[in-house]
Formats: C-alpha cells, sequence, structure tokens
C-alpha cells in the first residue's frame, strides 16, 4: 500500500528515479532544503512499501492581499507511477493546506510543450491565466503557462480571469 507522507530530508538521496522525467525541473540541494525549511506543510511525498519514492510536490504560500495564494513549485511523478492518480492527489494536497492557510487561489507553471500536464490541469480546474516568455531556460528554453485555480476565499474566481497577453518572465515576481 502506498504511503502518503511529509517529505523528509533522506528522501533528497531516494528520489532521483522521479527526477528522471524530461518535464521535471532539477534543483540544488539547498533549494530543497529551503522548501522543507521554510514550508514543510507544503511537501508531501507517495512512497511505495519497498521504500521507493512514487511522487512528490514542493509548493510555497505567497503573496498579499488578494494575491495571497499557494504556488506549487514542482509535481512529479515517477514514469512507473504514472495514470495511478497521484497526481491529482498531490494537487489535492496542496490545495487543501493552500485552503488551510486561507489562500486565495493556487497557481503553478508548467511548459507550454507540455500537453499532458496541462491536460492534468485542466481537468483538475486551473486556466491559463498568462503566458509568461522566456519563463525556463538552459537546455530547453521555453515559454511556461502561469495556470490558476481558485479556492473558497474568491467565490467569484478573479485570480482566474486570464489576463489575455503574454508578460515577460523577468516581469513575474
Amino acid at each position: 500500500m502506498t504511503t502518503l507522507r511529509p517529505f523528509d530530508v533522506m528522501d533528497l538521496f531516494k528520489f532521483n528515479n522521479v527526477n528522471l522525467d524530461i518535464n521535471t525541473e532539477t534543483y540544488g540541494f539547498q533549494f530543497y532544503l529551503h522548501y522543507m525549511v521554510n514550508y514543510p506543510e507544503y511537501y508531501q511525498v507517495a512512497e511505495h512499501p519497498n521504500g521507493q519514492i512514487m511522487a512528490y510536490v514542493m509548493g510555497k504560500i505567497e503573496g498579499r492581499e488578494t494575491e495571497w495564494h499557494g504556488h506549487v513549485t514542482a509535481l512529479s511523478v515517477a514514469h512507473d507511477y504514472r495514470r495511478l492518480g497521484l497526481a491529482a492527489y498531490m494537487m489535492e494536497f496542496l490545495e487543501k493546506t493552500s485552503e488551510a492557510r486561507k489562500a486565495y487561489f493556487v497557481d503553478l507553471f508548467v511548459r507550454i510543450s507540455n500537453t499532458v500536464a496541462i491536460s492534468l490541469y485542466e481537468k483538475l480546474g486551473y486556466v491559463v491565466y498568462r503566458e509568461i516568455i522566456g519563463y525556463y531556460t538552459g537546455d530547453r528554453d521555453e515559454n511556461a503557462y502561469d495556470m490558476r485555480k481558485s479556492l473558497s476565499r474568491d467565490p467569484e474566481k478573479i485570480a482566474m480571469i486570464p489576463l489575455g497577453f503574454p508578460v515577460h518572465s523577468r516581469d513575474v515576481d
């Protein structure tokens, strides 16, 4: 049976199988530790009975006033464990955590070429709020979609009204 639990520092040595996907952004050790220390309630893993990490989500809470929101920094499911509903569960976890923190919405950034993820997020109620030009840099330069889903604190779904024009990554907080 799959165990869903908070991320532990030792997981940093066990989650490479999840990060092998071309669409998963990987970060330095310090980055992951920063999230563990500052946003532990937003960091969750799904662990197989054999101890292998099946999936993880990491996020944070940020913003001010009506921009107070949960942010999905990374969500990834290991190839062998896809199509089991783990990504949807991880997103629900992060949304509930954001609701508890009285956030107005949850947002995430996704490569515009990652149609599988975009489709999943749309099924979960997210909409493309805006396109961010030059968000991803490195081996695969690419634009991103900023996708959003309003929470109960935003009953009119104002946070989900599309911006209507792209913005440059340098102009994104």
